[in-house]
């Protein structure tokens, strides 16, 4: 995904000075009172896309007017230009065509006032003088109508692929008509967003063009896409997936987008756009209205550019050639904001929201319970197919501390991995709000998830044992979505056991995936491996020093690589209740020595300072081969303590009235329970008594009761915050 733009004017421009897109083509639209006969017949009327075919005198009326107000960039009418959208018409198949045309018509009105500024004599844009404002051409590509995330079962009802080649189809008419980017905007669905710029990536191959792409997506007033992306979320799923800009449009007007553009300024490592609506719209005799006036809609604008160093902005829904002859005149002459050099913290994401890949303090924890090959519950549940009870492991985990949860579906009982992978992976992008790990050791599976999961996944994980052409088709799939990777420190020699032979195989594959593949060091997570030291074998007596100073050497020597681990295996073969203290010991040494994240359960992990000093003193004795019968003597320790039952996890609405349960329920998206606490709430039975009832949960006084009544006066509806779905 290394692009070598055919056409870069756009970005050369962008070096250079603010861009300006224009306004509103379907606003501008509606006030030329088309009639069904313009749109070509009954059968397409109100389908504005088909008017570049049927009435294209409309569209390049509302072309120029925005051109004649200085504006830099066209957006073509394709809006809903693809297969899906137009098969309401019946256009599905002339969609190659319409795009073409639309993008030809748009091209030429560019070229036509893409002129000198002081003797407005035509020159062509490839010949550009510094008079001459150029004019670029953006080919508009909208949204299906498909939630591929969503669990409507009609809305959702298209595979990442199918959606991906809905897109391709649209970005190579574009590119057959001369566009200068692909704009891929009005996104509600993150998992589409991705399909798409993937379906963008596959015509620039079938083309040979290869263009910049700016990808928007639309936010509501609390700052989420339709199915609960905030902005942290967007920018860590779409930075690397080989696009130029990002942004936002639409949706709201400029006032509900000042936190959202804030963050994309402050944190973007690319230009940032920002395209609203004239206001939030307003149904007026069952008309949308759009409320914003010109001189605010452009000093709002103007202070994105100044303030958050915006690099494009332009006008959507609403916005007319007014507003846009404003915000031209004001940014005239401007110069956008110099952002100093970002060096972010990596991020991984849910579908929901992002997370820091180095917590502070470290580590980062992997919760390893979602796993068919290390634990048994999780494997009968996934035959059982019941996945209502994974979803309740995977909260627990996360209640417990996980920060991301590894999800491993390989069962030798069925065959249907791939198909098992994706029915988890779509259970829990919305159940849980945490990053997913992808464990698999096959392709078919991993590409079935990273096309299933909405947020940017850790994969888990790739080497070089039997040579590197499945480790470059894994580095292919974490470069085209975006992803991380772990990678272990196996090659054709095997596993590395040697702090030495540890950061050997480290340079190796880091040289492959940087070098070759182009990832960047932050992508890649080395596991330095761990072996049991529960069988007393002398070659693995000092196994957990080597993967400490391995760690250390690593991180020393590969800046900007990040260390895992999985802890676990450190203990393997010891009594179940002897395992947790050897784990949480290692671990603090690991993280000491610079490890980032560990695959652990959290439920297990105690802070090293809580340990007793005598099973510190036992567990150390071991790990670092202080004497020859430490292993004996951890064995003997944990013989004599009597085994406890796994801790369950604390019921973490205990003590709570009903209606603090359900609050708690509704926003921790848990339906167990619920239509109990319901009925409790509205059914619940007042003794009779005299005096003042307090509601338990807002404090306040209610009314008196001299007599047994059912209670329904104190049932109070908590004030939930946005995008809280009970599912």
């Amino acid at each position: 995904m290394n692009k070598k733009y055919t056409n870069r004017r756009y970005l050369d421009a962008l070096e250079k000075k603010v861009l300006v897109f224009d306004g509103a083509m379907g606003t501008s639209l509606q006030l030329q009172n088309l009639t069904a006969e313009h749109f070509g017949g009954e059968q397409f009327n109100g389908c504005n896309d088909y008017l570049v075919i049927s009435y294209p005198e409309a569209v390049e009326k509302v072309h120029r007017s925005f051109l004649e107000v200085g504006v830099d960039v066209l957006e073509t009418d394709t809006f809903r230009s693809n297969r899906i959208t137009m098969k309401e018409y019946g256009l599905q198949d002339r969609v190659l065509e319409i795009n073409e045309t639309a993008a030809r018509l748009a091209r030429r009105l560019a070229d036509e006032y893409s002129v000198d500024t002081y003797t407005r004599t035509q020159v062509h844009t490839e010949h550009a003088t510094r008079n001459t404002q150029q004019r670029f051409v953006a080919g508009s590509i909208g949204p299906s109508g498909k939630l591929p995330s969503a669990n409507d079962p009609e809305l959702s009802n298209v595979s990442f692929d199918e959606l991906a080649d809905v897109f391709r189809e649209q970005a190579v008419g574009l590119i057959r008509g001369g566009v200068d980017l692909l704009l891929i905007e009005t996104s509600q669905d993150i998992l589409e967003v991705k399909a798409a710029i993937t379906g963008c990536h596959k015509a620039f191959d079938e083309t040979r063009v290869y263009l910049p792409i700016q990808a928007q997506v639309t936010l509501d007033t609390t700052g989420r896409m339709l199915l609960g992306t905030d902005v942290n979320a967007a920018l860590a799923i779409l930075e690397g997936m080989g696009i130029d800009v990002i942004g936002i449009n639409c949706s709201t007007g400029p006032e509900h987008m000042r936190e959202p553009i804030r963050v994309l300024g402050e944190n973007s490592t690319l230009p940032v756009s920002c395209i609203p609506n004239a206001g939030l719209p307003l149904n007026v005799d069952g008309q949308a209205v759009y409320p914003l006036e010109p001189e605010p809609f452009a000093n709002d604008l103007y202070e994105f550019v100044t303030k958050h160093g915006i690099r494009i902005v332009g006008g959507c829904c609403g916005t007319t050639p007014d507003h846009l002859r404003l915000l031209v005149d004001k940014l005239r002459n401007t110069q956008h904001a110099t952002r100093p050099p970002l060096h972010p913290t990596p991020q991984l994401a849910s579908a929901m929201s992002a997370i820091s890949m180095r917590q502070d303090p470290p580590p980062t924890l992997l919760g390893e319970r979602c796993n068919a090959q290390g634990s048994r519950k999780f494997k009968r549940l996934l035959l059982e197919e019941d996945y209502d009870s994974i979803l309740e492991i995977a909260r627990e985990q996360v209640e417990y501390g996980a920060h991301a949860l590894d999800i491993s579906c390989a069962v030798t009982e069925r065959p249907d991995e791939a198909e098992l992978m994706r029915k988890v992976v779509k259970k829990l992008e919305m159940g849980v709000d945490v990053p997913l790990v992808i464990d698999t050791t096959e392709l078919d599976v991993l590409e079935v998830a990273l096309k299933t999961a909405p947020g940017r996944c850790l994969i888990n994980s790739t080497h070089l044992e039997g040579g590197r052409a499945k480790a470059d088709k894994v580095f292919a799939l974490v470069k085209a979505h975006n992803a991380a990777v772990i990678v272990l420190t196996i090659d054709e020699s095997g596993m590395a056991k040697t702090r030495d032979r540890k950061l050997e195989v480290a340079r190796r594959i880091y040289d492959i995936a940087v070098n070759e593949h182009g990832l960047k060091p932050e992508d890649l997570v080395f596991d330095a491996l761990t072996f049991t030291l529960a069988t007393g074998d002398p070659e693995f007596a000092n196994s957990a020093i080597e993967t400490i100073e391995g760690i250390r050497l690593i991180k020393q020597h590969l800046p900007g690589v990040m260390a895992s681990l999985g802890v676990s295996n450190l203990s393997f073969g010891l009594a179940p209740h002897a395992r947790p203290v050897l784990n949480s010991i290692m671990l603090h040494h690991c993280v000491q020595a610079g490890l980032d994240m560990a695959i652990i359960n959290p439920a297990h992990v105690t802070a090293y300072a809580d340990i007793p000093a005598a099973e510190k003193d036992l567990a150390e004795d071991l790990l670092f081969n202080r004497r020859p019968d430490a292993l004996q003597r951890y064995i003997e320790y944990y013989e004599k303590v009597t085994p406890t039952t796994e801790a369950t996890l604390a019921d973490p609405t205990e003590g709570m009235t009903p209606e603090q349960r359900l609050h708690w329920k509704i926003i921790h998206r848990h339906k167990e329970g619920v239509e109990a606490d319901i009925d409790e709430i509205i059914g619940r039975e007042v003794n009779t008594y005299t005096g003042t009832q307090v509601d338990r949960y807002t404090g306040k006084q209610v009314d008196r009761y001299t007599s047994t009544q059912v209670n329904t006066s104190n049932v109070t509806t908590p004030d939930l915050p946005p995008n809280s779905y009970l599912l």
